[in-house]
């Protein structure tokens, strides 16, 4: 029933690679169209999350005998037996939610004992101010980062030992906890991030030729959609910063920050379970897929 390689989007995927152009900007623009289909697929879990979020927001009925934050926890589980049973994610990938939602939601005890944001609804299925749902939205960024890595069969040259990224993301997770108490290591960090990673360069395979792009412009791209997804679920009353409290506002700037540190934890721990590998062939040098 479940699959450990190859979910059933494989087959797909390979028709469309298949697909031959008539001529160059045909094939450009269905490069183009298949790299954006192939994300949008990666990202399928978390575009589910945050549908629901919005969803609820609109239409949940006030007096419903079953918490909102209830639901999207039951609704959550539902879609990731879902993709496991349709064979829509393979049974590796659902380890890697596993794990991101344990370690997204040992920061959320932490981040909401301290007031950095709130839930602001109640709801039974939660651990002290957090609600269980919550590790899911770490796990759908966990989820996007191993699918993408396997759809788009990405490749790496100039990666670091394996030591110095598990140490980097040791330390990174351990500056979410400490600057509360000691002097924020952020500038810091990203110094020791672009040392680690200033000569990485991902490679990547839309539709038939091979692209690549440093790597730290796509930590800086995925991270940037990050941000902007934490807007919606903001907006959609999931949870609330201190400058949130009257009325909603768009999460600040700064926060960019913290979720480019804390996607590069996604990454790393991603690496452990699918680990990079060296390019195989020779490739183009293009940032992404043009349509011409």
């Amino acid at each position: 029933m479940f699959t450990n390689t190859k979910s059933r989007f494989h087959a797909i995927r390979v028709r469309l690679e298949n697909h031959v152009s008539t001529s160059p900007a045909q094939a450009r623009l269905w490069e183009f169209c298949l790299f954006v289909f192939k994300e949008g697929w990666a990202c399928l879990f978390g575009a589910i999350l945050l549908a629901l979020e919005l969803l609820t927001k609109w239409r949940w009925p006030a007096y419903a005998p079953l918490a909102r934050y209830d639901f999207l926890f039951l609704a959550a589980l539902v879609v990731q037996a879902l993709l496991l049973i349709l064979r829509m994610e393979t049974v590796r990938e659902a380890k890697v939610i596993l794990v991101f939602h344990v370690v997204g939601t040992l920061m959320e005890l932490f981040k909401t004992s301290v007031g950095s944001w709130t839930y602001p609804e109640h709801n039974f299925f939660r651990i002290g101010h957090v609600p269980l749902f919550s590790g899911f939205m770490y796990a759908s960024v966990g989820s996007f980062i191993a699918r993408s890595t396997r759809i788009l069969d990405m490749r790496y040259t100039g990666y670091p030992r394996k030591w110095v990224t598990v140490v980097l993301g040791i330390l990174i997770y351990a500056n979410f906890f400490t600057h509360h108490f000691l002097p924020d290591m952020r500038i810091l960090l990203f110094a020791l991030v672009a040392l680690a990673f200033g000569r990485t360069w991902v490679y990547y395979k839309p539709y038939q030729k091979v692209r690549r792009m440093p790597l730290l412009l796509g930590f800086g791209l995925v991270a940037l959609f990050i941000w902007i997804a934490e807007n919606v679920g903001t907006f959609a009353g999931i949870w609330v910063y201190p400058h949130q409290s009257a009325q909603w506002h768009m999460v600040r700037p700064g926060k960019y920050g913290a979720w480019l540190l804390l996607m590069i934890i996604s990454f790393i721990l991603v690496t452990l379970v699918h680990p990079p590998k060296l390019p195989e062939e020779e490739v183009e040098v293009v940032l992404v897929p043009e349509v011409t």
